[in-house]
């Protein structure tokens, strides 16, 4: 680990990463944790989206953006594990400014694209049950196109501002980066010079995602909540769909919460240690990316019924073997009945 001594003539062009330096004997324990935990994102979400894909009747705008946040949580989490878990196994822990910039786009890209995504899912919820008779009008190809747009313009510009101001700036202290992966505050903490428009982008950014999707979504799962709630006489539907919302929103706030507090823990001072620190800024991606496919997929009707078809017309389609009295074996294939 190479240490250069402060100078505005100087600056690091590759970094090294120290997310978990408490925990350095247990790094096999981590790298074992984080290996599994890739691997239930990765089929969780892929099995959802198979799903999605190949049963016609959920080639709808609602299952569309479930289908569209599994894919972007596997994006997400393959943006930064597995540079984690070859630090973890093989010490490969050294990242050149470039690289580190790119990581960082992607990664917070990507998180901010789950937010909108999240925050569509909830309109069209909104839409679907408080507005039936006119959902058709409002929820339509049309619509998904323009929700597309609006999604890359405010992504891409906010991020690469952020990103760009991130690049412009010099290193010529440490080149330690105390994360895990390359984000945005661990990585501007380490500029020897002003850092003012960095924190000031950072805060702009927790205002234009947390600030406005997080009323908009709580507002819309009120409102569905309320409806469901007064056309709904049975206790067990009442609970069910108190549930229901309650754990959407629960996973929700989780995205958000610990994301602003990763975001913010240096603008506010906020001392977490770095373990913690880099655990919550994990967390915040792999925790939804882990249980959206339950929450979104398998405790969804008409998801889980599309799974159970599948798996169905699956195993009609292995052939049996029969046994004739003569000792001969034929094979007989079973056809696909609906």
């Amino acid at each position: 680990m190479s240490e250069a001594p402060p100078s505005r003539n100087f600056s690091h062009t590759s970094f090294v990463f120290r997310g978990f330096p408490e925990l350095q004997e247990h790094r096999r324990l981590l790298a074992l944790f984080f290996f599994f935990s890739y691997l239930v994102v990765l089929l969780g979400n892929s099995l959802l989206v198979m799903v999605v894909r190949r049963v016609q009747r959920l080639h709808s705008p609602m299952y569309l953006l479930i289908c569209t946040l599994c894919i972007v949580d596997v994006f997400v989490v393959t943006a930064i594990l597995p540079n984690m878990l070859l630090d973890l196994l093989f010490d490969w822990n050294r990242i050149s400014l470039a690289g580190c910039l790119i990581q960082m786009f992607f990664t917070h890209f990507l998180s901010s694209v789950e937010s909108t995504l999240l925050l569509a899912m909830a309109l069209d919820r909104y839409v679907a049950i408080c507005k039936p008779l006119r959902y058709a009008d409002m929820v339509d190809s049309s619509s998904l196109l323009k929700l597309l747009l609006f999604t890359l313009v405010r992504s891409v510009s906010i991020m690469a501002t952020l990103v760009g101001l991130a690049g412009s700036l010099w290193f010529c202290s440490s080149n330690t980066i105390q994360h895990g992966y390359c984000d945005h505050m661990a990585l501007v903490s380490l500029a020897c010079g002003s850092t003012q428009k960095n924190l000031a982008a950072g805060l702009a950014v927790i205002i234009c995602f947390v600030g406005v999707d997080i009323p908009i979504i709580f507002f819309s799962y009120m409102k569905i909540l309320r409806v469901v709630l007064r056309a709904t006489a049975a206790g067990e539907e009442r609970l069910k769909a108190f549930h229901t919302c309650s754990t959407h929103l629960m996973v929700i706030m989780c995205f958000y919460l610990v994301g602003s507090v990763t975001f913010l823990s240096h603008n506010l001072n906020i001392p977490i240690t770095t373990d913690i620190n880099t655990l919550m800024g994990v967390m915040y991606i792999l925790i939804p990316a882990t249980v959206n496919p339950i929450i979104y997929g398998v405790r969804t009707k008409e998801i889980r019924n599309g799974l159970w078809r599948l798996i169905s017309l699956r195993a009609k389609k292995i052939p049996s073997v029969k046994i004739s009295s003569s000792g001969k074996t034929g094979q007989n294939l079973q056809g696909m009945t609906h």
